[in-house]
């Protein structure tokens, strides 16, 4: 009898031993050691922003191919430019088309738009370019003095009605007339809005690049006057 039953104790403390022993591996498999820890001073691995040109939008290597950047026309006007498809093509174009009506009509020569970073200066309003976000008329008119005054107001009409959204080269330090460039990040909804507006108008009979505008309006002389300052301070 009492071999019994230590036999039958010695099968329970088998029992017990075991189970312990089993939940003991199954902790340490879900549980790091020491030896096995990642080591303490190992790099973290950070993803590299993409390149952008100076007002915040990424670069573009080509343009027509793998690209947000394609040759459109400028409707209207004969000519054409490599631009940033969406917005950013409807708000330039449209300060092209007006620039082209109202101020003097450019030939062919005389509009460019997206070019390589390697030919510009980074970190300078002109490597907007590089991202498909500015366009140059009249690339060879950079100097000061580029326009006469009636001109030079009606410019400043244009950039009234792209509402600060668009900056011109004129106002920047060094001096570049024939720069035009978006002035915001990609992220900002004024972008989107402005564009969404400009597709509307266009869309509208009698409204538009093209349509006849008083810029020598006071309330249109004032609001441009108003942009003009806080452009050429900022």
């Amino acid at each position: 009898m009492q071999h019994d039953m230590r036999n039958a104790v010695s099968r329970r403390t088998l029992v017990k031993t075991a189970g312990v022993i089993t939940a003991a591996a199954a902790v340490g498999s879900i549980t790091p050691s020491a030896a096995t820890a990642a080591p303490a001073n190992l790099p973290v691995r950070v993803q590299k922003k993409a390149p952008t040109s100076a007002n915040g939008w990424p670069l573009e290597e080509r343009a027509n191919h793998v690209s947000t950047v394609w040759t459109r026309p400028v409707s209207g006007t004969g000519l054409e430019v490599d631009i940033r498809i969406g917005d950013v093509e409807a708000i330039l174009l449209h300060a092209v088309r007006r620039f082209h009506y109202e101020v003097e009509q450019l030939p062919r020569i005389d509009l460019a738009g997206w070019q390589p970073i390697g030919s510009l200066k980074k970190g300078r309003p002109e490597s907007n370019l590089a991202s498909g976000t500015a366009v140059q008329i009249r690339p060879g008119a950079s100097a000061a003095g580029g326009l006469f005054p009636l001109q030079l107001l009606t410019l400043r009409d244009i950039l009234a009605d792209c509402e600060g959204v668009v900056r011109w080269g004129g106002d920047d330090s060094p001096v570049d007339e024939s720069l035009f460039y978006i002035d915001l990040g990609p992220d900002d909804e004024r972008v989107r809005a402005l564009a969404d507006r400009l597709r509307a108008a266009e869309a509208t009979p009698g409204q538009g690049a093209g349509v006849d505008v008083d810029a020598f309006s006071k309330s249109r002389r004032s609001r441009a006057d108003r942009l003009a300052e806080q452009q050429r301070a900022s």
